[in-house]
């Protein structure tokens, strides 16, 4: 499976962002298409390949290392009920810490990569429901 790649999206305070997705159905896979991106020098060298995907094993998420911002994928993933596709955040660290506004740069990362590529959004999500999942979760909004 071929990822797609948005390079270069963001820049902040000397952190430079790429995001990546492709269409997915287990960690496993998740993990393989990682290291296919990983092939590319510049994306190994990268600080930080944050990953997350919820599949039928549930949601999956990776942090490599910038903590929480797995979750912050997974909860878009959610909120567009978008399920069996993968999205990677990539961050090239520029020396200066960011604190939460790493955490609007993924969410910038994600948005950027949705739009673009018009991935497809779960149908229950147009009827009014805003989380995809088990049964309690799964309601529609009145």
């Amino acid at each position: 499976m071929r990822m797609l790649t948005l390079d270069g999206i963001i820049s902040d305070r000397g952190s430079k962002y790429a995001v990546s997705g492709a269409p997915c159905a287990s960690a496993k896979e998740a993990k393989a298409l990682l290291a296919k991106l990983k092939r590319t020098k510049k994306f190994a060298k990268a600080t930080h390949n944050t990953w997350g995907l919820i599949c039928d094993e549930g949601p999956i998420k990776n942090d490599d290392g910038e903590s929480g911002a797995g979750m912050v994928i997974l909860r878009m993933l959610e909120r567009e009920g978008l399920q069996d596709h993968v999205i990677v955040v990539t961050r090239w660290y520029g020396g200066v810490k960011l604190g939460g506004d790493r955490f609007r740069r993924v969410q910038d990362c994600v948005r950027a990569y949705l739009e673009e590529n018009r991935v497809p959004k779960h149908p229950l999500v147009a009827k009014g429901y805003p989380s995809i999942g088990c049964a309690p979760c799964t309601s529609p909004v009145k």
